[in-house]
Order: C-alpha cells, then structure tokens, then sequence
C-alpha cells in the first residue's frame, strides 16, 4: 500500500513511473538473458573431431563427397585407437597405402621445432631419393612435437611397425632395430594434436595391423581415413577427380587428396596435414619441383591464425598404375598440363581448410595484381590475410579499408619501388558478379556505398582487390592470390580450451 501510495502522489509519479519501468525493463532483460545464455553456449560449442556420423553441421554438408572416383591401385582405411583419452568412438588412426612401389615427394614446416614425424618423414624420403614409398601412417589427438628422442624412436616405431604388415621380410617387431640405409623404410608418418605429449604408442602400434587388414579402395574408406586425420576440424576434407594428359588421350588418369586443419594455419609450406595421390607416371624428379609448385599457390596461400605448425607436412605419392610415358620435364606439353592441374587442385582442397577456419563465419580471397614480381604480391597478401584488425572488421561486417592499406603499407621484404601510395588501388569484389565497389583509387579514397558495403559483408564469401599500379615504372603485371578467414568470438572459446 505505502508503494501504492507513492506511486499515486502528484509531483513525484513521474519520477516514480520512469523507475518502475525502469526496473521492469531489467527484470524482463535478466529473465531474457538467463533464458538465452543456453541457447548461445551451445551455438559457441564445436566439435574437437569430425564424428563418423551425422555431426557435420548443416552448412559444411555441402563440401563432403559422397562419393569419388580414385587413383588405381591405392587403398585407404580409418580406425578408432582412443589417441586422446577423451576419443571413446571416432577415428584416429589413418593409413593410406599403393599396393606397388610409389614415387614420393614432401614439403615439410619450416617451424624450428620441428615435430618428430617431420624429421622421420624427411629421412625416409632421403634415404630413399624419393623413390619406392609404400604408405602414410598418421594419428590425431597428439601431435608427437617437442617430445625429444622418445618422440622419434614413437615415429620410427610406426614407420616399423607399416613397414612389417607389407613385407613380410621386414622386422615383425616394431621394437627391432631399423635396418641401415640399404634397406630404407618404405613410409611416411604424420601426427596431429596436442604439442608435447607422448603418444599412447602400444596403443597405436597394436592398432596398425588392423588398419592394414582395413584397407580398401571404396569411397566409404577413404572418406573413414580423411576423418580420422581431424582434430578440430567440422568436416573431413576429400577431393578427388580424373584427367588425362596431352600424350595419352586414351588414357584416364586419377588425383585424390585429402587434408586436416581449422586452426594454427598460416603455413610456410602446406597446411597441418595433407596427402596428395595419383596413378600417374610421374617420376620423384620431377614430383618434388611439381609440388613445391603447387604449394606455393596453394597451402602456402591460405591462412586461419598466422599461426606455423610444428607438424606441417604435405605428401605426393605417384604409383604409375595407370600406365603411360613418364612424366620427366615439367616444361614438357605434358608437364605443364600436369602443372596447371595439379595446383588447381591444390587450391581447392586448400580452401576448404578457410572453410573450416575455426570460428570462422568469412571466406575471403586477396588478390593482389600488378605487381613487380609474384613474390612481392604474395607478401602483400600474406600480410593482409595475418592482420587481426582486418579479420576482426570482416567479421563485424565493417568496410574499413584502411586496415587493409595500412597492411599493404608494413608489408616487409618487398623490393625498392613495389608500393607506390599514388598508384595503388583497393576494392571489394562481390561474389554474386556485380561490379566491384571501389574504396582507394590510385591513392585518392572513393566516396564509399556503406550500405552496399555492409550487404556485400554480409556475406559468406568475399574478393578483395589491391591493384599495385604496375609498382614504381609502371611495368608490373604479376599477382598472386591468398585465401583467409575472418577473428571471431569463437574463434577465442575453441582456442582458450584446446585442452581441456
């Protein structure tokens, strides 16, 4: 009643009235928030690894294959081991194999902490010349870095133990000695997960003649292996398509791949993880400077974090099983071919780790064109594509360009003359074919469209633009490209319990 009252008073009721609604509203607003905050920490919750079934989000179904063709003569499995104590159902463990002797070639992180599957990988291939490779083992849940010697008598310990399911003549025991380098191991290993711990390797070493006995060339098998390389990855990435080359028109040839990555993505030669396979006659000569090709515009042009893995590796393996001349010259008719179709494909499998950015709600490709050299451009993207500011704005749908300009402006490592403020131009390309929106031309700023800007942010997938000028002269004509993700909040709530 004494409420009522005062409520009721003359000079005071509207002071009164402004508090009551006052306080209703932010009763109203706490029984909104409490009744929401659910709703908004399981929107934020992400898978830690890629289930077998059914958990692939809605919007990513679109970029896993149901079905594929792939390359003769390779089989692939994925089983569960339990790697991470947390795992109780999903794959893995992956190994992928050539039922003959295949072709290898690598490129490895240039991290100076280099995990132990690195050094291990780089030594098979060594010993080998490239020549002879058999399969690629690789576990998820424990990267194997920064775990000194016992980390790589773990790695070799896998490399015995695949070697022994294939060779009869080999060690049976995982634990034998490896023999010298007249008798080199035959494959590969990988790992991917949390830096500095051990592997359970029983665990793993107990498993490997089961993922052997599971090999199988079906789509469902390789789909189970490119799942079993995922950490916090929402979909396994699987590519695969035919070919044929100018020589051999009648015959058709094979390129399967596959990768894993979400975060720690800024490579500085190919992604987290990645294989590439063909039943192409492609000898280790010329492999290695095909790949080292192909990943410069491919896995070296894609960044999530900035981050370098300890653990980045990407493997080409070429078994020949389809026939044909061997490819000996990439400045052959078929060489190029090769060339131009190996790092197209390259590209995509690449872009779909950007599709993956964790957190990520942006897709966005950076070219930089007319430029004095490739390698200037590819900085200049590099840089934009690494700037927390830039992906932050993307992110809040901001068009602010001078975030971009001011990346292109601290860009190191360039050569004298590649930026010249006066010639140089940015602009935001839509994806749905409508003109770009200029925001700089040649140095002078553009009467921005913010509301057109806004409805091009909002969505998913964006082009940005940086026309150099031709650089000081005039005369350049090269580009390059980058693709990258947007920082969002998640992004912070996946990383802040990567361990936990």
């Amino acid at each position: 009643m004494a409420f009522k009252r005062k409520f009721n008073t003359g000079e005071h009721s509207s002071i009164t009235t402004i508090h009551v609604r006052r306080y209703l509203t932010s009763l109203i607003a706490s029984h909104v928030l409490r009744e929401n905050l659910g709703a908004l920490v399981n929107q934020q919750n992400r898978h830690y690894s890629a289930p077998v079934a059914g958990a692939t989000p809605a919007s990513k179904q679109k970029y896993v294959p149901t079905s594929g063709t792939y390359p003769k003569g390779f089989l692939a499995s994925g089983i569960h081991v339990g790697v991470k104590p947390t795992n109780t159902q999903f794959p893995d463990l992956a190994l992928l194999a050539s039922e003959t002797p295949c072709s290898g070639a690598a490129v490895f992180t240039k991290n100076k902490f280099q995990a132990a599957p690195v050094t291990v990988s780089r030594q098979v291939l060594e010993r080998r010349s490239g020549e002879g490779v058999r399969a690629i083992v690789i576990n998820a849940g424990c990267a194997n870095a920064v775990t000194g010697k016992g980390g790589l008598d773990d790695a070799s310990a896998m490399v015995r133990a695949v070697d022994a399911c294939f060779n009869s003549s080999r060690p049976t025991s995982p634990t034998t000695p490896l023999k010298p380098s007249s008798d080199p191991s035959t494959t590969l290993v990988m790992s991917t997960g949390v830096i500095g711990q051990r592997l359970p390797i029983s665990k793993i070493l107990s498993a490997i003649p089961v993922a052997h006995s599971t090999l199988s060339s079906t789509h469902n098998n390789w789909l189970l292996a490119a799942r079993a390389i995922c950490t916090t990855d929402t979909f396994p990435k699987l590519l695969s398509r035919t070919f044929i080359l100018p020589s051999s028109p009648g015959i058709t040839y094979t390129l399967a791949g596959m990768t894993k990555g979400a975060g720690m993505i800024h490579p500085n030669m190919a992604t987290l993880l990645g294989m590439l396979f063909t039943d192409a006659p492609i000898p280790a000569k010329t492999l290695q400077p095909l790949l080292t090709h192909a990943v410069d515009r491919s896995f070296n042009a894609i960044s999530v974090d900035g981050d370098t893995s300890t653990n980045d590796t990407l493997a080409f393996l070429a078994n020949s099983a389809a026939g044909g001349e061997p490819i000996t010259s990439l400045s052959s008719e078929d060489g190029k071919a090769l060339t131009e179709i190996v790092t197209s494909f390259a590209q995509q499998l690449s872009q779909l780790v950007i599709r993956d950015g964790e957190g990520a709600t942006k897709f966005v490709r950076v070219r930089v064109v007319n430029s004095l050299s490739f390698a200037d451009a590819q900085k200049i993207a590099s840089t934009i594509a690494r700037s927390p500011l830039v992906k932050t704005a993307l992110y809040g749908k901001d068009a602010n360009w001078g975030r971009i300009l001011c990346a292109v402006g601290y860009t190191d490592g360039l050569s004298p003359g590649a930026v010249v403020p006066e010639k140089t131009s940015v602009s935001f390309v839509p994806t749905d074919g409508s003109d770009a929106l200029k925001l700089l031309v040649r140095g002078e700023p553009e009467m921005v469209d913010e509301k057109r800007a806004a409805k091009i942010l909002e969505g998913e997938d964006l082009e940005i633009l940086v026309d150099l000028g031709g650089g000081e002269g005039g005369q350049g004509k090269d580009e390059a490209n980058y693709w990258f993700c947007d920082f969002s909040h998640e992004y912070v709530t996946i990383n802040g319990d990567y361990r936990t």
